[in-house]
């Protein structure tokens, strides 16, 4: 299937509906509106297509984006063409749902996403921070440094009330993420979350969104969720 093909299919799937929700989250034009879960019958028949992901990344336009995601290769990917994704994602429907799930799946994951964080930049840091937040929601615990995760708990904690709204959104999903699926640091986790309390982040023309992760961690303990990790991260 060719980058054509898949442009006219992806057009053909637009709802305005969908585009216009795209739209009050961040999304600009060109887009369609396709829903994510109507993208999947075109990626059975693609897979894996890294040279068509480019290109169509390359678009500009968020469905093409996204779609691109589904169907990278990001073990063929290297740290400059993770930096040139994140310099077009211009909104965090991109950043992190987009790039942070595509370098979640490859092999410089925690590399890339570590520079990130400490860029000072809001998208690359909320990238950086969601990217560890697929990390740990799928792959096991020993995978991971446990002194360098408590360290981010650190830094989340003296640093969420003050950094960039959606850098906000990202550090308090990792807290609640080390909190669920992290289970060496759940204590540490649920500590964390109750000394920060509530976060309020702020939205251009809309309502702040309050952001508790402490109530979130309860409610999946409550559930017996403790140590889930998901079988994908990608859809």
């Amino acid at each position: 299937m060719d980058f054509e093909i898949v442009m006219r299919e992806l057009e053909a799937l637009g709802k305005e509906r969908t585009k216009k929700m795209y739209i009050s989250n961040g999304a600009q034009e060109p887009l369609f509106g396709v829903a994510t879960g109507a993208m999947k019958p075109i990626a059975k028949k693609i897979k894996m297509n890294q040279p068509l992901a480019e290109e169509l990344y390359a678009t500009g336009n968020y469905d093409a984006m996204y779609f691109a995601g589904i169907i990278a290769d990001p073990k063929s990917m290297t740290e400059s063409d993770f930096d040139r994704w994140m310099d077009g994602a211009y909104f965090y429907m991109l950043s992190d749902y987009v790039v942070a799930v595509t370098l979640s799946e490859s092999d410089l994951a925690q590399e890339v996403a570590d520079k990130w964080i400490a860029s000072g930049d809001e998208l690359r840091m909320s990238a950086g921070w969601s990217c560890y937040c697929w990390l740990l929601g799928n792959r096991k615990d020993h995978e991971f440094n446990e002194s360098k995760i408590s360290n981010m708990l650190d830094i989340v904690k003296s640093s969420i009330h003050d950094s960039p709204e959606r850098t906000k959104s990202a550090m308090n999903n990792f807290l609640y993420t080390v909190g669920v699926s992290f289970i060496p640091l759940h204590e540490k986790a649920v500590e964390t979350a109750m000394e920060i309390g509530i976060v309020e982040m702020k939205k251009d023309e809309k309502k702040s969104s309050i952001l508790n992760a402490f109530e979130s961690i309860q409610k999946d303990k409550d559930k017996g969720r403790l140590g889930f990790k998901r079988k994908y991260v990608r859809c």
